[in-house]
């Protein structure tokens, strides 16, 4: 249980019934209130069973400009896995690298590494020591940033602990391009931007060509809105079926937790539990979050300084508390 849902489960019911938000008479007035007083916080949207109730910048890029989303490009390389899935161009999540992608495995590599699964690497639990914290500098240095992911010495064996590795999902994405052909910026914008009405610009390449896994897309604050929607109403958006239901269920289900927030992870996404919902969360360095709540009809974006840390301890923090003690009380008393 993390610290968050620990904390919320031993106050979390008391604070929602006594919540002096839910007693104004603009409770997400107040709610933006709360956000505008993060001095890292740069933007926020909320939409409630699809009325935009919050749309407000109070620092920053405007509000229709594009912004980083650092790690929150995971979440958006994990709904590319589904829609390959759901299109048979990977049989299922336990194809393993040798049977999908044996091209992208470098000479002298373990030999565990050809029995990776594409579910290790979309819950980051290949067991391969990590590319990001002090190690993404390095590694982002290298001459070829897959091989050098993969290269790396085991730590753990494939499928143990959750490992928090851009590497591992940009290895994924090398797979979606491989297994289609197409580059990951072009299977992003026909695949999600086009279906969901979003522009998605392009970004960051590795030295073969590779466009980054897990890191330096960008979007505008109204298409992580769109995308967190997209979800919360089981892959649908405006009619079409972007995502199959089953993947977006699938995806929803813890699969191993995280070390550092204790949130558990599915495919993605963060996933805990507020006030006696549960929610998932995409999450980026410096505080750039899409937080869904499919029980209240509720979908959240919001951004930050994407130069400054956002540590569990400190701005992050700050957010899961207004994501479970302000936002997620105000949702519930406004289906009420």
């Amino acid at each position: 249980m993390s610290r968050f849902h620990r904390r919320t489960v031993l106050f979390g019911a008391a604070a929602s019934l006594a919540s002096p938000l839910i007693a104004q008479a603009n409770p997400w007035g107040a709610v933006a209130d709360r956000a505008r007083a993060l001095e890292q916080c740069h933007a926020l949207v909320v939409r409630q069973s699809g009325a935009e109730v919050v749309s407000q910048v109070f620092r920053g890029p405007a509000l229709g400009r594009a912004v980083p989303v650092k790690s929150v490009s995971k979440t958006i390389v994990a709904a590319l896995t589904g829609a390959a899935l759901d299109r048979g161009e990977i049989a299922s999540l336990q194809s393993t690298l040798g049977e999908v992608a044996p091209g992208l495995i470098p000479s002298g590599a373990d030999p565990r590494v050809a029995g990776i699964t594409v579910e290790n690497l979309v819950t980051m639990q290949t067991g391969l020591e990590r590319t990001s914290g002090g190690n993404y500098g390095g590694w982002v240095s290298s001459r070829n940033w897959v091989a050098n992911a993969l290269g790396r010495p085991f730590v753990a064996e494939p499928g143990g602990p959750m490992l928090y590795s851009t590497g591992s999902f940009h290895v994924l994405g090398a797979v979606l391009t491989e297994v289609s052909g197409r580059a990951l910026l072009d299977l992003a914008r026909s695949r999600l931007g086009q279906p969901l009405g979003i522009e998605i610009p392009a970004w960051t390449r590795d030295p073969q060509g590779f466009y980054l896994g897990g890191n330096e897309m960008a979007l505008t604050l109204d298409g992580m809105a769109r995308f967190g929607e997209m979800y919360r109403m089981g892959g649908q958006f405006n009619g079409a079926q972007v995502l199959s239901a089953d993947w977006v269920a699938r995806s929803l289900e813890p699969r191993t937790r995280s070390q550092f927030s204790g949130l558990s992870y599915g495919y993605g996404w963060f996933l805990g539990q507020a006030d006696g919902v549960g929610y998932a969360l995409a999450r980026g360095y410096g505080g750039q979050v899409i937080c869904t709540v499919p029980a209240l009809e509720m979908t959240l974006a919001l951004t930050s300084n994407p130069n400054l840390p956002a540590r569990s301890g400190g701005h992050f923090g700050d957010i899961m508390r207004l994501i479970e003690s302000d936002v997620i009380p105000v949702a519930r008393s406004q289906l009420a």
